[in-house]
């Protein structure tokens, strides 16, 4: 099936799990808009998903990044709520709600996993954004099943420019150094200034206390997969991003991709915040 096992260790501890999952559960008490949520059961593993807005709106899926969840969309979510129906799925293996099972990304599991959840969802196309690993997922399936896709939104997205691990690798040694030491490294890896964003670093840094994130490099899509990808597609690209190379990324795209349009994000690192405007607009044909 895919399955790397069930990684039971995604967590530093079960304390620490109960952290993560209790923060998150009062994020989604405050959620802005009505919601719903559901468990998908899957042939890999339970799969939270939360929908809310319009349900007889065009449908939108939206896949958070790695070391986060589904509250990562929470602030903007009602622009699109007025009028689709958005569903955001927690990916397994991430610290959401999902089961802590980590998939065979060389395989199509990952594609597969995600098929099945809108077939029992009663999706067939939708359009798609996803964020960094989000981004690597989405743009996986719409590879392997692109008559369900009708759009493709990417931020910062993994496996198109490749991971550019030597320019972060130094920051992950400052987490072995405390607070102070996962704060700064938080700061170096996302490209946020602390001073500017100190609720979300706060929030990374608490994450990131107690999960246990992925090691190993994304696999990179070889050009004649990139081809496939015939829908219209966005990619935001933080102009400073230390993980996922923002130029190739933005080349590769522009050359391979018959409807591509990207875009570098002045000032920005790897977390680019407050998109969701800017994929409204692009999902709605502008």
């Amino acid at each position: 099936m895919g399955r790397t096992g069930r990684a039971t260790g995604i967590y530093t501890s079960e304390a620490g799990a109960t952290v993560v999952r209790e923060r998150y559960e009062r994020q989604l008490a405050g959620w802005p808009v009505p919601l719903q949520r559901h468990r998908v059961e899957t042939g890999v593993g339970a799969t939270a998903v939360l929908t809310c807005g319009d349900p007889a709106g065009r449908p939108v899926l939206l896949l958070h990044g790695s070391g986060a969840n589904s509250a990562v969309w929470r602030d903007d979510i009602g622009l699109l709520a007025a009028t689709r129906r958005v569903v955001l799925v927690d990916l397994l293996g991430e610290p959401g709600l999902s089961d802590p099972v980590r998939l065979d990304l060389t395989t199509s599991a990952t594609a597969d996993w995600l098929a099945g959840i809108l077939d029992g969802l009663g999706i067939g196309a939708t359009d798609l954004a996803g964020i960094s690993l989000g981004g690597w997922t989405a743009t996986d399936f719409a590879i392997r099943h692109p008559g369900r896709v009708d759009r493709l939104a990417l931020v910062c997205p993994a496996g198109i420019g490749g991971q550019t691990f030597r320019r972060v690798a130094p920051a992950f040694l400052l987490s072995a150094f405390g607070p102070g030491g996962r704060r700064r490294s938080a700061e170096i890896v996302t490209g946020l200034d602390g001073r500017e964003h100190p609720e979300v670093l706060d929030e990374i840094c608490l994450l990131f206390e107690h999960f246990r994130p992925r090691t190993a490099r994304l696999p990179v899509f070889d050009d004649d997969a990139l081809r496939r990808l015939t829908m219209p597609v966005l990619a935001l690209l933080g102009e400073r991003d230390r993980v996922f190379d923002p130029v190739r990324t933005r080349d590769r795209l522009l050359r391979l991709c018959p409807d591509a349009r990207a875009e570098l994000v002045p000032g920005s690192g790897h977390a680019v915040l407050g998109q969701v405007p800017r994929i409204a607009r692009f999902l709605d044909g502008a």
